[in-house]
């Protein structure tokens, strides 16, 4: 028996995202797509390359470009997929004079409901889980004021609870936020001074940002990987114990940076105690650099490979330096400074 799905209309489904500012300010960018499984075997969701996907009737692949050579309009996507699930977006703030503040499904009630309020909001949206939201706003008037937000794609709150997205994929679902929502927001008697107004969240952010550019420089490492006693076996043994309990890129809604990030930090927090073990054992300590080196070979034999990870931050492979960060970012936790910076 054949099902035929009755074609809706987007338009009217979804009054408030298609009939705002801000979304008639983005729609004329081809730059938009759908966000979906590329294929059975896909742990998580990624934006199609609608280009191949209405030119072959269907087929489905990732897309590689983010412009006109895979993407489409806001119309386009509107009257050729009016069932689509989401509508995807990959932004650019400079150019669409707009920004989005994410925020995260774990992000605390109070802090939530003060986000909710920034008067500058032109659209907000209930997140694809259904516990974070989506704001979407003008840049502020001190966007250019703070330099070591220059190249920055995203500004992150250090908890993690919300983001700034600058040059990024924004999944908007185009659901509304619930009325009891709003009241919560609305019944806030004292906004905190950060979340005011999107200038001083803004301002908030890029002061976080110039810690987190230089947590990485503060580990150094070997040009070459280093000879580490026991090192094959930290790395084997963190694996083994660390795999199953590595989260998924769904769980980040296809942020591929948060969810690397994470799965270092889930790596990092195993290998520790194998460190103490195995050092042991073999009667030696390892430097803050040997553990970025160790990290880093673990992280390989997880993640899948894509093209940034031949790019180089620091002189050193991107996930290198990532993996550094790691390190200092743990270290300054539990000490309250940079750890030794051993290991050139």
């Amino acid at each position: 028996m054949t099902t035929i799905i009755e074609a809706i209309d987007p338009r009217a489904c979804f009054p408030e995202f298609y009939g705002n500012s801000a979304t008639a300010t983005l729609a004329g960018a081809a730059r938009w797509t759908v966000s979906g499984r590329l294929g059975e075997e896909s742990k998580g969701k990624a934006p199609v390359d609608m280009r191949h996907l209405l030119d072959t009737g269907g087929r489905v692949r990732g897309a590689w470009a983010r412009d006109e050579q895979c993407l489409v309009t806001l119309d386009e996507l509107t009257e050729q997929l009016p069932n689509a699930a989401n509508a995807a977006f990959y932004l650019q703030a400079l150019s669409d004079g707009l920004m989005v503040i994410d925020i995260e499904p774990d992000c605390p009630a109070e802090i939530s409901t003060q986000l909710l309020t920034i008067p500058e909001t032109l659209y907000a949206e209930t997140s694809m889980s259904g516990r974070g939201f989506h704001l979407v706003t003008p840049l502020p008037e001190n966007f250019h004021d703070h330099k070591i937000t220059v190249g920055k794609k995203v500004l992150r709150e250090e908890h993690g609870y919300y983001e700034i997205l600058l040059e990024h994929w924004c999944t908007f679902t185009r659901r509304p936020i619930s009325e009891d929502v709003w009241e919560r927001a609305r019944a806030v008697d004292e906004t905190e001074e950060r979340y005011s107004s999107t200038a001083a969240l803004y301002a908030s952010l890029a002061r976080s940002a110039k810690v987190t550019q230089a947590v990485s420089t503060e580990v150094r490492t070997a040009v070459e990987a280093p000879e580490i006693a026991g090192g094959e076996e930290i790395v084997s043994r963190t694996l083994d114990k660390a795999e199953p309990r590595l989260k998924s890129l769904d769980d980040f809604e296809n942020d591929t940076s948060r969810w690397e990030f994470s799965v270092l930090g889930t790596l990092h927090r195993e290998m520790q105690r194998h460190l103490v073990v195995i050092g042991f054992l073999k009667k030696t300590r390892y430097s803050d650099g040997d553990v970025a080196w160790l990290l880093y070979e673990a992280v390989q034999q997880v993640l899948p490979p894509r093209s940034k990870h031949r790019e180089r931050r620091n002189g050193r492979p991107f996930l290198l330096d990532r993996s550094a960060a790691m390190v200092a970012e743990n270290r300054r936790k539990a000490t309250g400074r940079p750890g030794p910076t051993s290991g050139d």
